[in-house]
């Protein structure tokens, strides 16, 4: 995975997640529960790491900010 940025995490109410579940099915449920709650970049790509249980996801998020509704 990728550095986190100072960009990333420039002020309050940004932030980085790397989450981590037993499966994709189950990261895609929390990624988009999150995206329902905050502004985020979406879901990222899934990694697998040899050796380790699960698979893992990054998400960058703006806690400050709701996402768009469309009505």
């Amino acid at each position: 995975m990728r550095e986190i940025s100072e960009q990333h995490i420039s002020e309050p109410g940004l932030v980085v997640l790397d989450i981590t579940a037993a499966d994709e099915e189950t990261l895609g449920l929390v990624v988009a529960q999150l995206e329902e709650r905050w502004a985020t970049s979406g879901p990222a790509p899934v990694r697998r790491v040899p050796g380790r249980a699960g698979v893992t996801s990054r998400v960058y998020a703006d806690i400050r900010r709701t996402p768009a509704t469309t009505t």
